[in-house]
């Protein structure tokens, strides 16, 4: 032989399945200074978290393509820019459950069964039927985030509760005060 790969070396090995290394819901020993029910209790408010902000990234893109109306240029480019903010929590939610030990939710059908953001019809609603959503979907979230963070931080996990304070919450406040400020009643194209 000549050195010269065959196609037996460099055919993938497909159709593989692991076996499952680590259930969801459980934390592995890392060393990062908390204990063990401490971290366990932040990965799991935190996958509740992440849930919810998966789902509120997808409903900003989807309510980005089907917006309408007057103001569909603006809401179009400010509901993209909130999507990839959202979808910036999401790696950092996701990096900080992996980081106490923990398996953030990944698949998007896990995603759904663990959400408390209602779901909205599969089609296009009027437009200040989706702000409301999303501003719903806000809401939803930073409730829960503010009762986790002073959670979390009673626990003594202060890089949970600065995650939640400092990204979590102040992101979603800003951009329900964004969104919010739409549903004024102010004439658009008529004084």
């Amino acid at each position: 032989m000549t050195g010269q790969p065959t196609s037996a070396d460099s055919q993938p090995l497909l159709h593989q399945h692991g076996r499952e290394i680590q259930a969801f819901g459980s934390v592995r020993q890392l060393p990062v200074g908390l204990a063990y029910e401490a971290r366990l209790y932040s990965c799991e408010r935190l996958n509740l978290v992440l849930a919810d902000t998966r789902i509120l990234h997808d409903l900003y893109k989807k309510y980005h393509w089907l917006m309408r109306g007057p103001t569909f240029y603006q809401l179009h480019l400010l509901l993209d820019k909130h999507a990839g903010e959202q979808l910036e929590l999401v790696d950092l939610i996701a990096e900080r459950v992996q980081t106490l030990g923990g398996v953030a939710v990944g698949d998007p059908r896990h995603v759904a069964e663990l959400t408390r953001v209602p779901r909205p019809p599969d089609g296009a609603e009027e437009v200040p039927g989706m702000l409301s959503r999303l501003l719903e979907a806000h809401e939803t979230i930073l409730i829960d985030a503010h009762d986790a963070a002073a959670r979390v931080q009673e626990g003594g996990d202060d890089g949970s509760n600065d995650l939640l304070v400092s990204n979590v919450i102040r992101t979603n406040e800003l951009q329900a005060w964004f969104i919010a400020e739409h549903l004024v009643d102010t004439p658009v194209v008529r004084a």
